[in-house]
Protein backbone atom coordinates (compact mmCIF):
# COMPACT_ATOMS: atom_id res chain seq x y z
CA UNK A 1 0.00 0.00 0.00
CA UNK A 2 1.63 3.21 -1.14
CA UNK A 3 1.60 5.67 1.76
CA UNK A 4 2.16 9.42 1.57
CA UNK A 5 3.39 11.53 4.47
CA UNK A 6 2.43 15.21 4.41
CA UNK A 7 5.09 17.14 6.33
CA UNK A 8 3.54 20.55 6.90
CA UNK A 9 2.28 22.90 9.59
CA UNK A 10 -0.27 24.42 7.25
CA UNK A 11 -1.55 27.71 8.63
CA UNK A 12 -2.00 27.53 12.41
CA UNK A 13 -5.43 28.78 13.47
CA UNK A 14 -7.08 28.43 10.04
CA UNK A 15 -9.04 25.23 9.46
CA UNK A 16 -10.02 26.43 5.98
CA UNK A 17 -6.40 26.97 4.93
CA UNK A 18 -5.30 23.63 6.34
CA UNK A 19 -8.07 21.78 4.52
CA UNK A 20 -6.86 23.42 1.30
CA UNK A 21 -3.29 22.19 1.98
CA UNK A 22 -4.65 18.72 2.69
CA UNK A 23 -6.71 18.75 -0.50
CA UNK A 24 -3.69 19.71 -2.61
CA UNK A 25 -1.55 17.04 -0.95
CA UNK A 26 -4.26 14.43 -1.49
CA UNK A 27 -4.37 15.27 -5.20
CA UNK A 28 -0.57 14.91 -5.49
CA UNK A 29 -0.50 11.72 -3.43
CA UNK A 30 -3.31 10.11 -5.40
CA UNK A 31 -1.60 11.02 -8.68
CA UNK A 32 1.51 9.22 -7.40
CA UNK A 33 -0.50 6.08 -6.65
CA UNK A 34 -0.91 6.50 -2.89
CA UNK A 35 -3.77 4.70 -1.15
CA UNK A 36 -3.20 6.53 2.15
CA UNK A 37 -2.21 10.07 3.11
CA UNK A 38 -1.10 10.82 6.67
CA UNK A 39 -0.92 14.37 8.06
CA UNK A 40 0.70 15.62 11.30
CA UNK A 41 -0.57 16.04 14.85
CA UNK A 42 -3.23 18.76 15.20
CA UNK A 43 -3.03 19.43 11.46
CA UNK A 44 -6.65 20.52 11.12
CA UNK A 45 -6.24 23.54 13.39
CA UNK A 46 -2.55 24.01 14.11
CA UNK A 47 -0.71 23.00 17.26
CA UNK A 48 0.61 26.09 19.10
CA UNK A 49 -2.63 28.07 19.00
CA UNK A 50 -3.24 28.45 22.74
CA UNK A 51 -6.84 28.97 23.78
CA UNK A 52 -7.96 28.63 20.17
CA UNK A 53 -7.59 24.90 20.74
CA UNK A 54 -10.77 24.90 22.80
CA UNK A 55 -12.51 27.27 20.38
CA UNK A 56 -11.71 25.19 17.30
CA UNK A 57 -12.13 21.77 18.88
CA UNK A 58 -14.95 19.71 17.39
CA UNK A 59 -16.62 16.35 17.72
CA UNK A 60 -15.13 13.36 15.88
CA UNK A 61 -17.98 13.57 13.38
CA UNK A 62 -17.91 17.36 13.10
CA UNK A 63 -17.59 19.68 10.12
CA UNK A 64 -13.83 19.17 9.86
CA UNK A 65 -14.26 15.40 9.67
CA UNK A 66 -16.92 15.86 6.99
CA UNK A 67 -14.56 18.06 4.97
CA UNK A 68 -11.71 15.55 5.27
CA UNK A 69 -14.09 12.74 4.26
CA UNK A 70 -15.06 14.71 1.16
CA UNK A 71 -11.37 15.17 0.27
CA UNK A 72 -10.68 11.48 0.79
CA UNK A 73 -13.63 10.38 -1.37
CA UNK A 74 -12.93 12.89 -4.13
CA UNK A 75 -9.32 11.79 -4.50
CA UNK A 76 -9.91 8.11 -3.76
CA UNK A 77 -7.46 7.60 -0.91
CA UNK A 78 -7.65 7.17 2.86
CA UNK A 79 -6.62 10.10 5.07
CA UNK A 80 -5.28 10.19 8.64
CA UNK A 81 -5.01 13.55 10.37
CA UNK A 82 -4.68 15.12 13.81
CA UNK A 83 -7.20 17.52 15.37
CA UNK A 84 -8.53 18.72 18.74
CA UNK A 85 -11.56 16.61 19.61
CA UNK A 86 -14.36 17.95 21.77
CA UNK A 87 -16.48 15.53 23.76
CA UNK A 88 -18.85 17.43 26.01
CA UNK A 89 -16.68 19.76 28.08
CA UNK A 90 -13.54 17.70 27.48
CA UNK A 91 -10.93 18.27 24.76
CA UNK A 92 -8.62 15.52 23.54
CA UNK A 93 -5.60 15.60 21.24
CA UNK A 94 -6.91 13.15 18.65
CA UNK A 95 -6.16 11.51 15.33
CA UNK A 96 -8.73 10.13 12.93
CA UNK A 97 -8.53 7.73 9.99
CA UNK A 98 -11.03 8.11 7.16
CA UNK A 99 -11.32 5.63 4.29
CA UNK A 100 -11.18 6.32 0.57
CA UNK A 101 -14.97 6.32 0.40
CA UNK A 102 -15.26 8.86 3.21
CA UNK A 103 -16.12 6.43 6.02
CA UNK A 104 -14.72 7.22 9.46
CA UNK A 105 -12.70 4.11 10.37
CA UNK A 106 -10.97 4.93 13.66
CA UNK A 107 -10.49 7.74 16.15
CA UNK A 108 -7.66 7.80 18.71
CA UNK A 109 -7.11 10.07 21.71
CA UNK A 110 -3.48 10.74 22.71
CA UNK A 111 -2.74 8.81 25.90
CA UNK A 112 0.57 10.43 26.92
CA UNK A 113 0.52 14.22 26.99
CA UNK A 114 3.84 16.03 26.57
CA UNK A 115 4.74 19.05 28.68
CA UNK A 116 2.75 21.78 30.34
CA UNK A 117 1.27 23.06 27.07
CA UNK A 118 -0.56 19.82 26.33
CA UNK A 119 -1.51 19.13 29.93
CA UNK A 120 -3.04 22.62 30.13
CA UNK A 121 -5.18 22.14 27.04
CA UNK A 122 -6.03 18.44 26.77
CA UNK A 123 -7.28 15.46 28.72
CA UNK A 124 -5.37 12.21 28.10
CA UNK A 125 -7.13 9.35 26.35
CA UNK A 126 -7.51 5.97 28.00
CA UNK A 127 -7.54 3.51 25.07
CA UNK A 128 -3.98 2.58 24.03
CA UNK A 129 -4.75 0.44 20.98
CA UNK A 130 -7.07 1.74 18.25
CA UNK A 131 -7.03 -0.07 14.90
CA UNK A 132 -8.84 -0.38 11.59
CA UNK A 133 -8.59 -2.62 8.55
CA UNK A 134 -7.37 -0.81 5.46
CA UNK A 135 -6.18 -2.28 2.17
CA UNK A 136 -5.62 -5.71 3.68
CA UNK A 137 -3.54 -4.27 6.53
CA UNK A 138 -4.32 -3.72 10.18
CA UNK A 139 -3.60 -0.03 10.73
CA UNK A 140 -3.08 1.43 14.20
CA UNK A 141 -3.11 5.03 15.42
CA UNK A 142 -0.86 6.76 17.94
CA UNK A 143 0.24 10.38 18.45
CA UNK A 144 3.75 11.78 18.89
CA UNK A 145 4.94 11.25 22.50
CA UNK A 146 3.01 7.97 22.69
CA UNK A 147 5.56 6.24 20.44
CA UNK A 148 8.33 7.02 22.92
CA UNK A 149 6.80 4.56 25.38
CA UNK A 150 7.84 1.04 24.30
CA UNK A 151 4.88 -0.51 26.09
CA UNK A 152 2.50 1.41 23.86
CA UNK A 153 4.00 0.18 20.63
CA UNK A 154 4.40 -3.37 21.94
CA UNK A 155 0.69 -3.40 22.76
CA UNK A 156 0.03 -2.65 19.09
CA UNK A 157 2.40 -5.42 18.01
CA UNK A 158 0.61 -7.93 20.23
CA UNK A 159 -2.72 -6.76 18.80
CA UNK A 160 -1.47 -7.42 15.27
CA UNK A 161 -0.90 -3.89 13.97
CA UNK A 162 0.86 -3.99 10.59
CA UNK A 163 1.20 -0.24 9.99
CA UNK A 164 1.33 2.22 12.87
CA UNK A 165 0.42 5.80 11.92
CA UNK A 166 1.94 8.40 14.23
CA UNK A 167 0.94 12.02 13.52
CA UNK A 168 3.45 14.07 15.49
CA UNK A 169 4.60 17.53 16.52
CA UNK A 170 8.24 16.65 17.13
CA UNK A 171 10.27 19.65 18.21
CA UNK A 172 13.92 20.60 18.67
CA UNK A 173 16.03 19.24 20.37
CA UNK A 174 14.38 15.80 20.27
CA UNK A 175 15.03 14.98 16.60
CA UNK A 176 16.74 11.73 17.61
CA UNK A 177 13.23 10.30 18.00
CA UNK A 178 12.59 10.66 14.27
CA UNK A 179 16.15 9.77 13.31
CA UNK A 180 16.75 6.75 15.55
CA UNK A 181 13.93 5.75 17.88
CA UNK A 182 11.16 5.31 15.31
CA UNK A 183 13.13 2.86 13.10
CA UNK A 184 14.04 0.89 16.23
CA UNK A 185 10.37 0.74 17.26
CA UNK A 186 9.53 -0.65 13.82
CA UNK A 187 12.28 -3.28 14.12
CA UNK A 188 11.64 -4.45 17.68
CA UNK A 189 7.89 -4.72 17.08
CA UNK A 190 7.98 -6.02 13.50
CA UNK A 191 5.71 -3.48 11.88
CA UNK A 192 5.82 -0.46 9.61
CA UNK A 193 5.78 2.88 11.44
CA UNK A 194 4.81 6.11 9.67
CA UNK A 195 5.87 9.13 11.72
CA UNK A 196 4.65 12.37 10.13
CA UNK A 197 5.75 15.68 11.57
CA UNK A 198 5.05 19.39 11.58
CA UNK A 199 7.81 21.72 10.40
CA UNK A 200 9.31 25.11 11.27
CA UNK A 201 8.69 27.66 13.99
CA UNK A 202 5.25 27.77 15.57
CA UNK A 203 4.81 29.80 18.72
CA UNK A 204 7.45 28.69 21.22
CA UNK A 205 8.10 25.44 19.34
CA UNK A 206 10.56 24.64 16.55
CA UNK A 207 9.33 21.54 14.72
CA UNK A 208 12.12 19.52 13.12
CA UNK A 209 10.41 17.74 10.23
CA UNK A 210 12.30 14.50 9.41
CA UNK A 211 9.09 12.53 8.84
CA UNK A 212 9.85 8.89 8.21
CA UNK A 213 8.22 5.63 7.19
CA UNK A 214 10.33 2.82 8.69
CA UNK A 215 10.04 -0.87 7.86
CA UNK A 216 10.20 -3.94 10.12
CA UNK A 217 13.91 -4.25 9.24
CA UNK A 218 14.55 -0.88 10.88
CA UNK A 219 15.30 0.76 7.54
CA UNK A 220 13.68 4.05 6.49
CA UNK A 221 11.68 3.56 3.30
CA UNK A 222 11.39 7.32 2.90
CA UNK A 223 12.43 10.32 4.95
CA UNK A 224 11.61 14.01 4.60
CA UNK A 225 14.01 16.85 5.26
CA UNK A 226 13.48 19.91 7.43
CA UNK A 227 11.04 21.77 5.19
CA UNK A 228 7.49 21.29 3.93
CA UNK A 229 7.39 18.07 1.95
CA UNK A 230 5.30 15.19 0.66
CA UNK A 231 7.13 11.85 0.64
CA UNK A 232 5.89 8.41 -0.36
CA UNK A 233 6.84 4.80 0.25
CA UNK A 234 5.27 1.37 -0.04
CA UNK A 235 4.09 -0.82 2.83
CA UNK A 236 4.68 -4.39 1.62
CA UNK A 237 2.61 -7.13 3.36
CA UNK A 238 4.76 -9.91 1.87
CA UNK A 239 7.97 -8.36 3.20
CA UNK A 240 6.32 -7.83 6.58
CA UNK A 241 5.27 -11.50 6.78
CA UNK A 242 8.76 -12.69 5.86
CA UNK A 243 10.36 -10.34 8.37
CA UNK A 244 8.09 -11.54 11.16
CA UNK A 245 8.91 -15.13 10.32
CA UNK A 246 12.64 -14.43 10.53
CA UNK A 247 12.58 -12.21 13.62
CA UNK A 248 11.83 -14.00 16.94
CA UNK A 249 11.23 -11.03 19.26
CA UNK A 250 7.52 -11.54 19.72
CA UNK A 251 7.80 -15.33 19.85
CA UNK A 252 10.62 -15.27 22.40
CA UNK A 253 8.94 -12.94 24.88
CA UNK A 254 8.50 -14.20 28.46
CA UNK A 255 5.56 -12.15 29.79
CA UNK A 256 5.71 -13.87 33.16
CA UNK A 257 8.94 -12.02 33.90
CA UNK A 258 7.53 -8.57 33.16
CA UNK A 259 5.07 -8.16 36.02
CA UNK A 260 7.19 -5.45 37.61
CA UNK A 261 6.58 -3.21 34.59
CA UNK A 262 3.03 -2.58 35.77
Amino acid sequence: MRTALLQSSGRPGSVEANLKVLDEAAASAAAAGAALLAAPEMFLTGYAIGDDIARLAEEADGEGADAVAEIAARHGLAVAYGYPERSGDTVFNSAQLISADGTRLANYRKTHLFGCFERDHFTPGEQPVVQAELGGLRVGLMICYDVEFPENVRAHALAGTDLLLVPTAQMHPFQFVAESLVPVRAWENQMYVAYVNRVGQEGEFDFVGLSVLAGPDGVARTRAGRGTDLVLADVDPAFLAASREANPYLKDRRPGLYGSLV
